[in-house]
């Protein structure tokens, strides 16, 4: 295998239905909205967002998704139990990075733009590039980048949010993927493994992410793998070893 160029990968917005629930009906509507009008609306997720063609969403700010102007008066553990508690209840990947780690992965990710992640499947492990394009970062696996070059689509885009970083000292973080390559907890392991590899403190797991980049011809993809497997990361992803007793 070679070590797959460096792309910018084109961002898509994917088209979601909202179906109604069972047992709906214009009153339980009606309290819903009352319940809503009694508590102050922090999101508006969806709000001025400008979508480009497929799955993803272009141009997505913080402000089109959180309410900036009401938060400001909040501290930043307030804000943080505002973001985990709305994001706990949907189906995707987020999280509140501390303003010194997330300038650490910034200022590798400007020397460093891409790198390979590895993630376990039941018998070996599929990698995906990763590449940031601006505080997005883009995930596409592997193969699809050696099949289809620049024109491979993003599977997972990973959205920083850093217009709290100087104020709160926290910078927001939330993603959106694509269902049919990847499931939360695949999409999960992915993003942890972006704190592992441009957060970290051990200098020969970052020597990892400056060989991709600047000495590719030795780089090895094993060493990414034992690097993840040290860590721990996507143990979960790992089906339970069934011995054969008969």
């Amino acid at each position: 295998r070679s070590s797959p160029d460096v792309f910018e990968s084109r961002m898509e917005k994917r088209n979601e239905v909202k179906k109604q629930p069972v047992g709906y009906s214009n009153q339980g509507e009606f309290i819903r909205c009352m319940e809503e009008k009694a508590r102050p609306i922090f999101f508006a997720e969806g709000l001025g967002t400008k979508t480009s063609k497929g799955g993803f969403t272009k141009d997505k700010t913080l402000d089109s998704i959180l309410n900036v102007e009401m938060v400001k008066e909040k501290s930043a553990e307030e804000i943080k139990q505002i973001w985990n508690q709305y994001f706990s209840a949907k189906d995707t990947v987020y999280a509140v990075i501390p303003a010194e780690k997330f300038d650490l992965i910034w200022k590798r990710a400007q020397k460093c733009p891409s790198f390979l992640y590895a993630l376990p499947r039941k018998e070996g492990y599929e990698f995906f590039v990763g590449q940031w394009s601006g505080t997005e970062l883009h995930f596409t696996s592997l193969i699809n980048v050696q099949t289809q070059g620049e024109t491979a689509p993003s599977q997972l885009v990973l959205y920083h949010y850093p217009e709290l970083q100087k104020e709160k000292g926290i910078v927001l973080m939330t993603a959106e993927m694509d269902s049919k390559f990847l499931v939360v907890r695949e999409a999960q392991c992915l993003a942890n493994q972006v704190q592992l590899f441009y957060a970290t403190d051990r200098s020969e797991t970052y020597e990892l992410v400056e060989t991709f980049n600047h000495r590719s011809s030795e780089f090895k993809y094993m060493s990414v793998i034992a690097e993840l497997e040290q860590s721990g990361l996507g143990r979960e992803l790992r089906p339970a070893q069934v011995s054969d007793k008969s």
